[in-house]
C-alpha cells in the first residue's frame, strides 16, 4: 500500500530549477555589471538628471559649443558617457553626445595643429613676417616698455 501511495503522489520538488544561483538571469537584473545597457543618462547614476532633464542639457551643451565654446562640448562627452559608450542606449541623447564628440576632436586637432605651427616652425617657417605675427613684441614695439 506504501508503494502504491509513493507512485501516486510523489512530493512535489520545492526548487524545480536545478541551478541554485537565484542570480544566472542577466537580462532581469538591469543592474548587472554585465549589463549592455546603462541604466541612467549621466555618470553620476541615481543622483543625476532624469532623461527628459538630460536630453535638454545635452542639447543646450551641444549648441553652445557652437558658439566658440567648444570645452562645453567635451563637458558633454564627459557627463553623458555611459550615452557615448554605449550605441544602442538613449537614442534621443545620442546625436547631441556623438556631435560633441566630433566637434571637440576636430577643435582639439585644430589648435594642436596651430599651436604646433608656430612652437615648431617658428620663424624657420614664417620668416621675415614672424615678427609681426608674434604677440610677445607688442609692448615694444607700441613703446609701452620704459626700459628702452
Amino acid at each position: 500500500m506504501e508503494a502504491s501511495q509513493a507512485l501516486t503522489n510523489p512530493t512535489p520538488n520545492p526548487n524545480p530549477n536545478p541551478n541554485p544561483n537565484p542570480n544566472n538571469n542577466y537580462a532581469s537584473n538591469r543592474n548587472s555589471i554585465l549589463s549592455s545597457t546603462p541604466v541612467w543618462p549621466t555618470i553620476d547614476g541615481p543622483l543625476g538628471l532624469s532623461e527628459d532633464e538630460s536630453l535638454s542639457y545635452a542639447r543646450r551643451f551641444y549648441k553652445f559649443g557652437y558658439a566658440l565654446l567648444p570645452w562645453l562640448w567635451a563637458v558633454n562627452c564627459f557627463y553623458f558617457w555611459p550615452v557615448l559608450r554605449h550605441s544602442r542606449s538613449f537614442p534621443s541623447l545620442r546625436p547631441y553626445v556623438v556631435g560633441s564628440a566630433v566637434g571637440f576632436t576636430v577643435f582639439s586637432a585644430i589648435l594642436c595643429s596651430w599651436a604646433l605651427t608656430f612652437a615648431i616652425g617658428g620663424e624657420h617657417l614664417f620668416g621675415s613676417i614672424w615678427d609681426q605675427l608674434v604677440m610677445y613684441n607688442v609692448a615694444d614695439r607700441l613703446g609701452l616698455t620704459g626700459w628702452s
